[in-house]
C-alpha cells in the first residue's frame, strides 16, 4: 500500500482485510467488518466478527523511509510467548495481520491502582526481553538522528531554531555507548495506546517499531508515560531490575530518556509538519504539563489535531533540552 487519495487507501485496505479473513478462516462467512479509529503509525485497523468471535485485522498504512521491515518477526514471537494477542493470520507481504480482539478496560481500572500497573508494566517488558531475540534493526540513536534530520528539513521551524537541540544529540551520541551485545528484544513504543488490560492481565500490541535494542529504550518510554512521580519510578525501576539502580544506571537512563523524548518530539513535529506544512516557526515557548492539560480541557487544544501534536512536539523538545519529564504521549488524544 503506499501513498494516495485517503478514500483509495481506505477501500484498498478493507480489501485486504477481507482477503486475509478468508485466507485465516476459509469460507465461514465475516459477519462484520468495522472500522476502528487508527493510531499514530496510520494502519487502518478493522474489527471482525466470524462465527461468533471477534477479531482485529490490521492493514499497515502507506511506508514509511523509516519502516521496520522486522515487525511481524517480533509480532510473532511476542504472541507465541504469551505477550501479544494470539495471531490467525499474518502477511508481511501485505502487511496485514488478523488477531485475537481484546475487550478493553482502561488502564485506570488496573486493580491495585497505579503501583501495581508499573509493576506488572516491568513483568510484562521483562518477558519481552527474555524472549527468543527479536531481528536487529538500526541503533537507537541512528534511527533518532535520522528523524531528527527530517524534522529539521521540513521548514516547520526557522533556520537556527533548532541548533541547540541538534548539538545535544550530537553530544549524546558522541557519549552514548552502543553495544550491540546487550541489546535485547524491544517493543520500543510501550505507550498506554499500546497496551491493553482485559480486566484480568496486560497485552501489548502494535509491533511495527520492534526490533532488538537498548533494554532502557522500554524503559525510558514507560517512565514517562505510565510513571510521572518519583514514587512510581522507583516502584518499577526495583520491579523491573529486581534491586535498586545505581549511579551509573541513572546516568545512561539519562541519556536514554533524552533520546525517546527527541524521537517522540520527531513523531509529533513530522506529523504537524505533514498537515500545516513549512511554518518557519520561530517560538519554541512550550506550556506546562498542567497548562497544556487546561488547553484541552478547556476546548483551545483539540486531541489529535495537528496544532495539539504541534505544541505537544514544543513540550518534548523543552523537556529533551532541560530533563524536565514531559507529559505522556496520550496528552493529545
Amino acid at each position: 500500500m503506499t501513498g494516495g487519495d485517503p478514500e483509495d487507501l481506505f477501500a484498498s485496505a478493507q480489501e485486504t482485510a477481507r482477503a486475509a479473513l478468508q485466507a485465516a478462516f476459509g469460507r465461514a462467512p465475516v459477519a462484520a467488518l468495522a472500522p476502528l479509529s487508527g493510531g499514530a503509525s496510520g494502519a487502518f485497523p478493522f474489527r471482525a466478527q466470524v462465527g461468533g468471535r471477534r477479531y482485529l485485522v490490521r492493514v499497515e498504512g502507506p511506508a514509511s523511509p523509516l519502516r521496520n521491515p522486522h515487525q511481524y518477526e517480533a509480532m510473532r514471537i511476542a504472541a507465541e510467548a504469551g505477550i501479544a494477542p494470539a495471531i490467525h493470520h499474518l502477511d508481511a507481504a501485505t502487511r496485514v495481520a488478523v488477531i485475537d480482539f481484546v475487550d478493553e478496560q482502561p488502564l485506570s481500572t488496573y486493580p491495585g491502582g497505579r503501583p501495581a500497573l508499573v509493576r506488572a508494566l516491568a513483568e510484562l517488558l521483562g518477558r519481552v526481553q527474555a524472549t527468543s531475540p527479536f531481528p536487529a534493526f538500526v541503533e537507537y540513536p541512528n534511527i533518532v538522528a535520522r528523524l531528527w534530520a527530517h524534522v529539521c528539513r521540513t521548514g516547520l521551524f526557522a533556520p537556527g531554531v533548532l541548533d541547540a537541540h541538534t548539538a545535544r544529540l550530537e553530544a549524546i551520541r558522541r557519549s552514548y555507548a552502543w553495544d550491540p551485545a546487550s541489546t535485547v528484544s524491544s517493543h520500543n513504543d510501550p505507550v498506554p495506546r499500546n497496551i491493553l488490560f482485559d480486566g484480568a492481565r496486560l497485552w501489548l500490541i502494535d509491533w511495527e517499531s520492534a526490533y532488538r535494542n537498548d533494554p532502557l529504550v522500554d524503559a525510558a518510554i514507560t517512565l514517562d508515560n505510565l510513571a510521572p512521580s518519583a514514587d512510581l519510578q522507583s516502584t518499577f525501576l526495583q520491579a523491573w531490575l529486581g534491586r535498586a539502580p545505581d549511579d551509573a544506571f541513572h546516568v545512561r537512563l539519562g541519556q536514554v530518556r533524552a533520546l525517546t523524548r527527541l524521537y517522540y518530539a520527531g513523531v509529533l513535529l513530522s506529523a504537524s509538519a505533514a498537515a500545516s506544512g513549512a511554518l518557519a516557526d520561530t517560538d519554541l515557548a512550550a506550556p506546562t504539563t498542567a497548562q497544556f492539560q487546561r488547553a484541552i480541557r478547556e476546548g483551545r487544544l483539540k486531541p489529535g489535531a495537528a496544532d495539539t501534536r504541534h505544541v505537544l512536539g514544543k513540550m518534548y523538545l523543552a523537556s529533551f533540552l532541560t530533563d524536565v519529564a514531559p507529559p505522556g504521549l496520550d496528552a493529545a488524544t
